[in-house]
């Protein structure tokens, strides 16, 4: 039998995804979104997606008898932690969803522990005493910072990752040898997807311009990626042999080719943004309807990949 695994905070299941490669047994995973739960049913089964909104008084009695659990994931909520929530003030109460893991460790006694969040989380007032409570309940705890792009994630996503273990003291999580995959490798095949003329009166001028800036750069000819909606302080655009940048929750990244001499512009696709994420062909969105939910579930996601090495690491003998 494998490591039995909760996942809190699923959200569409990359955790999950990543913890079965290494072997895991995948007990259920818990999200408040009905379409995550949806996508997370879809991959896992009906009976491993559980749609429940998370509170300061849940515990792990609202799952039912769920038996002995040896691995709990979680990715509480973020994006009051960062600048992605726009102008926004910060929502305090989110940020403390980080604290309702604390509940069901203490409940459910599992060997280790895996948090999930943004770098800023180190910031938030609550951080330290999180890792406080997670000292006073018998766990080792190690603080890794992660980039996809370093476990074959053709992405450049870092993240926090509080390790937990009641045993031993958490080992090092080993980087993948050799350079990172590029954006290129993540394409559907050249005229799957309709593209239009770049250049047209209808698109906005700061798109163009970004694009304008890579063709100085590249010279005519050459594709490469823009960053079509949000800012971006590196220029707009990037070339398609380094990775991916972040994947965020927003439809934000164009594809540019050439049809002869005229500059071509298409979105990146779901399919395209799943394998960014380091799923594998077997991981379908199709219980989503709409796109822009399928792209907030990629973002808000955690690169399979990753956590796979994460609970190779905690779990080796």
């Amino acid at each position: 039998m494998g490591v039995r695994t909760l996942d809190l905070f699923s959200g569409g299941g990359g955790s999950s995804y990543g913890a079965r490669a290494a072997g895991a047994e995948i007990v259920c995973g818990v999200d408040a979104w009905p379409c995550a739960t949806a996508a997370y049913a879809a991959n896992f089964g009906e009976d491993k997606a559980v749609n429940l909104t998370l509170d300061a008084k849940s515990s792990p009695s609202a799952l039912g008898d769920i038996g002995t659990i040896d691995l709990l994931l979680a990715s509480p909520e973020c994006t009051s932690h960062t600048c992605a929530r726009g102008s926004r003030p910060p929502d305090e109460e989110s940020k403390r969803t980080a604290n309702y893991v604390l509940a069901f460790a203490a409940a459910l006694k599992p060997r280790w522990v895996v948090v999930e969040n943004v770098i800023h989380m180190r910031g938030w007032h609550g951080y330290k005493p999180l890792l406080q409570a997670l000292d006073k309940q018998g766990y080792r705890v190690r603080i890794e910072v992660l980039d996809a792009s370093r476990f074959g994630v053709p992405q450049i996503r870092k993240r926090l990752f509080i390790l937990a273990d009641r045993e031993r003291e958490p080992r090092h999580v080993p980087r993948k040898p050799g350079r990172a995959p590029s954006a290129r490798r993540i394409l559907d095949p050249d005229g799957a997807w309709t593209s239009r003329p770049l250049r047209s009166e209808h698109r906005a001028p700061p798109t163009i311009e970004r694009a304008e800036r890579a063709i100085a750069t590249l010279g005519a000819r050459k594709p490469f990626l823009i960053v079509y909606y949000g800012s971006d302080g590196a220029g707009g655009w990037q070339s398609l042999n380094r990775p991916l940048r972040t994947v965020t929750t927003l439809d934000r990244f164009g594809l540019v080719t050439w049809q002869d001499q005229t500059p071509m512009l298409r979105m990146l696709q779901v399919s395209e943004l799943t394998r960014a994420m380091g799923f594998g062909d077997d991981y379908v969105l199709d219980a989503v309807r709409q796109r822009r939910d399928r792209i907030k579930i990629l973002g808000n996601g955690v690169p399979p990949p990753v956590m796979q090495a994460i609970v190779e690491t905690l779990t080796a003998a």
